[in-house]
């Protein structure tokens, strides 16, 4: 069990980024945080990671894993090639046939490509709309997802998706509304691929055509009367080398499009932390008289006084890792994200930097250290 400084005045919130393929990652990372007994409060998580949250805040403790790796095994499964190719030339080869395997066939459990016919073209608006119909993923979602376990909001869950006509972000919360399988495929209806999903007369499309991570919805909305201890687990990174051919060049655009500007957030709260900090103590500095002032009054509300704790686990794709790595759902790179995840966040739960962690400074103290491990590797 790890030995993490946590008590009952904290909230553990895990935040799941979208990158199909990629989310076998936030399975291992999990598998590894449930081994140490480190179960999440609150589930935040958009298109693929919503997908995960909902497994695990909608089966039994002891059956979430099973779960994952049920679904995880399904959608691979018929892209199971038994060998794996010897050099990276050949792998790379490997994957994007299984990503034009997805593409042109679909995945099992997940879409199946749909009719063009004209009775289809006319009759089904989605047709018209979408090249895959997410049918197969409503049914396995129900059949692993205890949909009254999900609701009774033992874990809290969010999913987020955008509202098609406004294009304002939404955010369906099981604190707030009954969820159910229309929820967690509006927050994974990536168009054109996916039709939008229509929920009470609004159709949703995927959140991340706004964005990828849902940490800034989290420490939005949270009631702030309790310290945050949050693990965002990213199927994007950030940083990355400079492309040399145009295959990379979109590799390196879809890491720059989905990784959400993380980094930049998690900066841009520690700036807050550290304001709210100052506020709070500006004002047990003020005299009596001016407590009530209406300046005051604005300084009083943002003075609030708790800790959060943010530690990143970013997948970081391989060298032969193609531009459709978030469709090629291939079984031996599907177990290789699994493994990556699991390695990463147990390093991190081992690593004398998190067991020895205090109090944050300023209120805010951010842990990436499984990127320590890639760099002593050479990845």
């Amino acid at each position: 069990m790890s030995d993490a400084v946590t008590n009952s005045e904290t909230d553990r919130i895990f935040v799941f980024q979208g990158g199909g393929a990629l989310g076998a990652y936030q399975a291992g990372a999990y598998e590894a945080l449930h081994e140490n007994e480190l179960e999440p409060d609150w589930l935040a998580g958009i298109s693929i990671g919503a997908v995960n949250a909902a497994i695990i805040a909608g089966s039994p403790r002891e059956k979430r894993i099973a779960h994952l790796r049920d679904f995880w095994h399904t959608v691979s499964s018929r892209f199971d090639f038994g060998w794996t190719a010897p050099n990276d030339s050949l792998r790379r080869m490997q994957n994007d046939a299984a990503a034009m395997a997805a593409t042109m066939f679909g995945v099992p459990g997940f879409f199946s490509p749909r009719l063009l016919t004209p009775q289809q073209l006319l009759e089904n608006a989605d047709t018209r709309v979408s090249y895959y119909d997410t049918e197969p993923l409503l049914k396995t979602l129900g059949r692993l997802i205890d949909f009254d376990l999900l609701n009774d909001c033992q874990t809290r869950l969010s999913l987020g998706a955008v509202e098609v006509r406004s294009g304002n972000f939404a955010y369906f919360d099981n604190r707030q509304t009954r969820l159910d399988v229309r929820h967690i495929a509006a927050s994974g209806a990536l168009p054109p691929g996916f039709a939008p999903v229509e929920i009470d007369g609004r159709s949703y499309w995927d959140g991340g055509l706004v964005s990828n991570t849902p940490l800034q919805h989290v420490l939005n909305v949270s009631d702030a009367t309790r310290d945050l201890e949050i693990f965002q687990i990213d199927l994007f990174n950030a940083r990355g080398d400079m492309p040399r051919d145009q295959f990379e060049v979109e590799s390196r655009v879809k890491e720059i499009r989905y990784s959400s500007r993380t980094r930049m957030n998690t900066d841009e709260f520690a700036r807050r932390q550290i304001v709210r900090r100052a506020a709070k103590r500006l004002m047990d500095k003020l005299p009596p008289e001016f407590r009530d002032d209406e300046d005051a009054k604005i300084l009083r509300s943002i003075g609030q006084e708790y800790d959060v704790t943010i530690v990143h686990l970013i997948h970081r794709r391989a060298s032969y890792t193609t531009h459709a790595m978030d469709v090629e759902f291939s079984r031996r790179s599907i177990e290789e994200h699994w493994k990556a995840g699991y390695d990463d966040a147990s390093y991190t739960l081992k690593h004398p930097k998190w067991r020895g962690r205090g109090r944050p400074r300023d209120g805010i103290q951010i842990f990436d250290l499984a990127r320590e491990r890639h760099l002593h590797v050479g990845t």
